[in-house]
């Protein structure tokens, strides 16, 4: 089973939100959707910009709690390596 540390924008540069879930596609549709309150929807946190796969729940859970403390600079050079555009990449994902 695969674990995946994921990063949410309202916008290019806007509000971030980073999570871990062993089921990317369901969670993230779960954040576009509103369907719980909570600081992605108070905030329209809904694009998914940044994810990475891990093996085990554990090395997830640590990704997660560093990209947290990070500088909101480096998240964003994070981002930016491979999503320059701030690209929702949720399309790709569901096909």
């Amino acid at each position: 089973m695969a674990y995946y540390v994921y990063m949410l924008a309202s916008r290019k540069q806007g509000t971030l939100y980073i999570g871990v879930t062993n089921d990317l596609i369901r969670r993230v549709y779960e954040h576009r959707e509103g369907s719980v309150e909570s600081f992605t929807k108070r905030y329209r946190v809904d694009r998914l910009v940044y994810f990475e796969t891990h093996e085990s729940i554990e090395a997830a859970i640590v990704r997660e709690k560093k990209l947290k403390h990070w500088k909101r600079g480096w998240k964003t050079d994070l981002i930016e390596r491979d999503n320059p555009d701030w690209r929702d990449l949720y399309p790709d994902l569901v096909g």
